[in-house]
């Protein structure tokens, strides 16, 4: 499978090492292409790693991941480009995170709105998929780092788009009951209203290894 991923940053990085350690193809892309960290992630990523621009990354993909800043994700989407994302599955990671000065976090979109649904408003033949917002990076691409069973959660439309981000979450070494469809691209507002909550914990504990675990009566 070609991946393309829209953003450089941590989240980015990590998947697309783990993608390309698994043997996919990879271009991580960026505003432009003599990107620094994306040109030094494909340097040591061997064959399976390219860098390039967000439009050439999009382009390339058959599967194309959005982990830049929620704030800025449709500008970083408009730069890749509507026609290199029509009819793929686009998996949305990104939390819409507003800092203020004192360090407060808020979300912009919230409540009435998310970014996963902007994405898919502005990119109709886009196919949506809202995941892995939920963990730190590592985690995402190793779930053994918490012991025991945790949660992850798929939101969106098509359901053949979430059955590959399912499979290749399952690749992550995530078991396939651990990961919760939601339904519809709605369900994308709670998951992105988890991120101040889940930076309290990331306080309280000290650390990024933890996750949420969801028991059921049945």
């Amino acid at each position: 499978m070609r991946y393309g991923i829209i953003g450089t940053g941590t989240v980015g990085r990590t998947l697309a090492t783990k993608l390309a350690s698994l043997g996919h193809e990879v271009t991580l892309g960026s505003r432009t292409s003599d990107n620094t960290a994306a040109n030094e992630w494909a340097e040591r990523s061997g064959p399976y790693g390219h860098a390039d621009t967000f439009a050439r990354a999009a382009e390339f993909g058959e599967v194309v991941i959005n982990a830049t800043a929620g704030t800025v994700s449709l500008q970083a989407l408009h730069l890749a480009g509507a026609s290199h994302l029509a009819g793929k599955v686009l998996i949305d990671v990104s939390n819409p995170l507003v800092f203020s000065a004192t360090g407060q976090a808020s979300l912009d979109p919230v409540n009435t709105d998310s970014v996963g649904e902007r994405i898919q408003r502005e990119y109709p033949q886009a196919r949506v998929v809202k995941a892995l917002n939920t963990v730190n990076a590592d985690l995402m691409v190793d779930p053994g780092r918490v012991p025991g069973s945790h949660n992850l959660f798929l939101a969106g439309e098509d359901p053949e788009a979430k059955a590959v981000v399912r499979a290749m979450l399952v690749e992550f070494g995530w078991p396939d009951p651990a990961v919760l469809d939601l339904g519809g691209i709605t369900a994308a507002r709670g998951l992105e209203m988890l991120m101040p909550l889940w930076l309290d914990l990331m306080r309280h504990f000290g650390h990024v290894d933890f996750n949420y675990s969801i028991v059921t009566a049945d």
